[in-house]
């Protein structure tokens, strides 16, 4: 592990000297780099020139170095070596889901350090750290004016206990500020507030130094922010927690691909179309662990709000980041959302400075990879109904979802009352509308358009159909300023589009229970209804446990499809329904021009709003400033509490970690592509059936008190129950069912995963997961990897790995290993009815190294491989040795 603490060596002679308005500020030159010897910087992508004053400015002789330096200057070529770097990010955003069991954590490193003789204060974050608690409100209540107070009170109520917990954290660490409930997204708070474009800090001395602004974040969304030209990316909690404490992050120096983009967005087409598109082309295109950098006379054409919708949707695309440089518009952004003049300022005079500022006009930078769209080809678009790569466009949804339900089953009708009426459900029918997610509530233009349809369609008497539970979960407050200052709120509220909060709601599975009428005749029918939402994800199982398809699409389309109130409708050429005249309503009646909606914009969204929704931005209404928390050096645990328990991570520190083969491991469960983090660490609601939810009934907690497993992440037992307990989880070792079961060696019995691991424990049999392509796609829940460790699971055997959750099972301290080209659990002829032995690790590990795994049969017959390991650098071999990062960590400042 790497500190970057120390004062750079500076060995090209790069420090100098910015004066702004007359302030002075310290900066690491990239000119005078060049004029050093490294020539190739101005070709290099704007997102490498970033990395490249990174390690400039960390430079110590140690964690950075010149060779590092002069290896992240290669220019693309079949000879260019990428080797490990260190990167060492400004700051970390945190959200409330994986930022408490990161401040858990870090309150168990406190009691272990303490333990080990050390002091306690070690712990603390070293660069400044923001959580804002966006992930906890659901959506109880909705279509009704009091929905949102009455789901705020709900929010309380539940997580009580975590919030106190938090405001101790926020007494407790030093750079540690939280942004309480009901503020909004974390990701749309950080571009409308928290970034800087440029960062300053101050050094020992008083010297003021300026450098990029660039963080980890421990929500996979954390790349929107790269839309400000701000470098960063989503990672599990534990690698943020290292970086909080001083470390900086291992990483291989990434492949760019250059995304040219050129034209414009032709009338009627939104930035969801957009990025829906580009989704689909980077699926296919490959871009895992890679950056993606868009350039072109096409970004004078894309607001921010358009580039952030773009750039939130990286994790989904499978890039490490999508990321755009300072242009124009990224300072009039700034201006526009209230930030200070001075900054502005500097943001410019720096950025033309370093070589930072894009110009169209100027030589394209020159990438590893290059691919290009015109964006005026980009048509109406969705995604769907599994997957967000999943492009579908809107002229062929009908179709397509028919397709996709003669796949499955045969359409069932039933009628079921509804205020009094009968209505009939049936497949395809859309039973959940909500406008949700960082990834369309940022951005103006969709939002006020959402906004036109509805008063469009209010104007002609539509409504939308009594089946569908109707949302709307703005991104910040500062949307419902202008939506209500607009008029366009009670447009909204007439569709059944009322407040229901601020957060991400839906879009992470917080969707609440549909109609209990409604929920009862899918569940009895095994009904195929669909929902559509303004996010990011839509994997099996996410947003609702009786929703089997889910729609990606602009808030404007979630509005339509509620008013069909069904996906088996081609809303281009059919009339969506009838006016309160008597005539048919088709799309281009209600659609707004593209118009209408900058109109809107230019007359209802002031710098103002942002800068007095942000001026209090960390004190809270009533209810959270009522929490009490005492300060204190370490935290006092509650042995009852079923929401915030001491981890047991580290409790084994004084032993020497031993390295040695693997022998006799059992499969615990065999998978197949596209497992993702939701799969293994499920968001969502608790079964009350299910391991997770009879350790809460054994609590005495109430069934209508279980909140989800989001809330009680800071509980190691409640998520080592509810790891791969997601319904939709398909278990190959038990075909006849699906969700978290497996099938216990021994006896054959069918029983739950989690109970399969302790039986396995008992009797100190170590196990291994076995996958396909794309395991751990999804959200960097740090979860995912934790409750496998938990398990007792040593290796995880895939075709590939999704980028943070390969890092979060090196993390935990779980071997990560890769098939052969051409080999996978199919061609192996594998049923998890095997005895893998995983042989060499006892000889050492190396990065990329070949581990030979020996497989048992039931039958006896042995055949042998040779696996790839995925442990990639120097770094995580180390991090692997000690069992995990944060023992790594802990051991090191113990020592200190």
């Amino acid at each position: 592990m790497r500190s970057f603490m120390v004062r750079s060596l500076d060995s090209l002679g790069t420090r100098s000297t910015l004066v702004v308005e007359g302030k002075s500020y310290t900066y690491y030159s990239l000119k005078k780099a060049e004029a050093a010897g490294l020539s190739s910087i101005s070709k290099l992508p704007y997102s490498t020139r970033v990395l490249l004053e990174n390690l400039l400015r960390t430079e110590n002789g140690k964690s950075v170095q010149l060779k590092d330096i002069k290896a992240l200057c290669q220019l693309p070529g079949k000879d260019k070596v990428f080797s490990d770097i260190a990167f060492s990010p400004a700051r970390v955003l945190m959200q409330d889901f994986t930022g408490v069991p990161a401040v858990v954590d870090l309150a168990a490193m406190r009691d272990a350090l303490k333990t080990l003789g050390g002091d306690p204060e070690k712990i603390n974050p070293l660069i400044p750290v923001d959580l804002v608690i966006d992930h906890s409100v659901m959506v109880d209540y909705y279509g009704r004016e009091d929905a949102f107070k009455k789901n705020v009170a709900m929010e309380f109520k539940r997580n009580l206990e975590r919030y106190t917990f938090l405001k101790w954290g926020q007494t407790a660490f030093k750079n540690f500020r939280v942004v309480p409930p009901g503020t909004g997204i974390c990701h749309q708070v950080n571009l409308e507030y928290l970034a800087q474009c440029v960062w300053t800090s101050t050094e020992e001395d008083g010297t003021l130094v300026a450098y990029p602004d660039t963080l980890v974040g421990t929500d996979s969304h954390t790349t929107m922010v790269n839309a400000l030209a701000v470098l960063g990316w989503g990672v599990g909690g534990i690698e943020a927690e290292a970086a909080m404490l001083g470390q900086a992050l291992s990483m291989l120096i990434p492949k760019v691909v250059g995304f040219k983009l050129t034209g414009k967005l032709v009338e009627g087409i939104t930035a969801t179309d957009l990025v829906l598109t580009i989704t689909n082309i980077l699926r296919a295109k490959g871009v895992v662990g890679k950056f993606v950098e868009f350039f072109g006379e096409g970004l004078e054409h894309l607001t921010i709000a358009d580039r952030a919708t773009v750039a939130n949707m990286a994790p989904e695309y499978g890039a490490t980041c999508g990321f755009f440089p300072i242009d124009q518009e990224t300072l009039r952004y700034l201006k526009f959302t209230g930030r200070d003049q001075a900054r502005i300022n500097l943001v410019e005079t720096y950025a033309k400075e370093q070589g930072l500022w894009h110009d169209h006009t100027a030589a394209d930078p020159l990438y590893d990879e290059l691919l290009e769209l015109d964006l005026g080809n980009v048509l109406p678009t969705l995604a769907g109904p599994k997957r967000p790569q999943d492009r579908v466009y809107v002229s062929e949804a009908k179709d397509a979802c028919i397709k996709t339900l003669a796949t499955e089953q045969k359409s069932v009708e039933i009628d079921f009352p509804v205020a009094g009426k009968d209505y009939t459900l049936k497949n395809a029918d859309v039973v959940i509308a909500a406008i949700t997610s960082c990834t369309n509530t940022s951005n103006p233009s969709v939002m006020l358009g959402a906004g036109l349809v509805a008063r469009k369609a209010h104007q002609l008497g539509l409504k939308p159909k009594p089946w569908v539970k109707t949302s709307l979960a703005p991104g910040s407050q500062v949307v419902s300023d202008y939506l209500e200052k607009s008029g366009l709120i009670k447009d909204l509220e007439s569709m059944g589009f009322y407040l229901v909060g601020y957060g991400c709601t839906t879009c992470i599975g917080n969707s609440g229970p549909l109609n209990p009428e409604i929920s009862e005749v899918i569940e009895k029918n095994d009904l195929s209804v669909a929902g559509v939402l303004s996010g990011n994800r839509n994997f099996e199982g996410r947003i609702n446990p009786h929703v089997k398809l889910n729609y990606l699409a602009s808030p404007l389309l979630v509005i339509v499809y509620a008013l069909t109130g069904t996906m088996a409708i081609d809303i281009t050429k059919e009339p969506l329904g009838i006016s309160k005249d008597g005539q048919p309503v088709y799309l281009k009646d209600i659609w707004p021009t593209s118009k209408e909606i900058q109109e809107s914009i230019d007359q209802f969204l002031t710098p103002e709003m942002f800068r007095s929704r942000y001026a209090d931005v960390f004190t809270g209404d009533t209810e959270w400033q009522e929490i009490a928390a005492k300060p204190s050096e370490t935290f006092s645990w509650d042995d009852d509490s079923t929401y915030v328990k001491n981890p047991p991570y580290f409790t084994n520190l004084h032993q020497k970690t031993a390295i040695g083969d693997i022998q006799g491991a059992k499969v615990l469960a065999l998978l197949g592509d596209s497992v993702t983090t939701d799969h293994i660490s499920p968001a969502g609601s608790i079964k009350k059936d299910g391991p997770a939810g009879k350790y809460l009934t054994q609590h005495h907690i109430d069934i209508p008190d279980f909140n989800s497993y989001g809330s009680r992440r800071g509980n190691h037992e409640v998520m080592m129950r509810g790891t791969f307990a997601n319904i939709r989880l398909a278990n190959e070792m038990v075909p006849e069912k699906t969700g978290g079961y497996t099938r216990f060696g021994p006896t054959g019995e069918i029983i739950s995963i989690y109970e399969a691991a302790m039986q396995y424990s008992q009797e100190s049999t170590p196990l291994v997961v076995i996958a396909g392509k794309e395991y751990g796609t999804g959200s960097s829940r740090d979860w995912a990897a934790k409750g496998t460790k938990l398990l007792g699971v040593k290796a995880v055997i895939a075709e590939s790995f999704e980028r943070i959750h390969r890092s979060n099972l090196v993390g935990m301290g779980i071997l990560p290993l890769v098939f052969p080209e051409s080999v996978n659990r199919k061609t192996l002829g594998l049923t998890g009815f095997e005895t893998i032995n995983l042989v060499g690790l006892e000889k050492g590990i190396t990065p990329g190294m070949a581990v030979k795994c020996e497989i048992t049969r039931p039958n006896g017959e042995m055949e042998t491989i040779h696996l790839k390991c995925r442990i990639d650098t120097q770094d995580e071999v180390d991090y692997f040795k000690s069992d995990g990062i944060l023992p790594y960590v802990l051991k090191l400042l113990g020592a200190a």
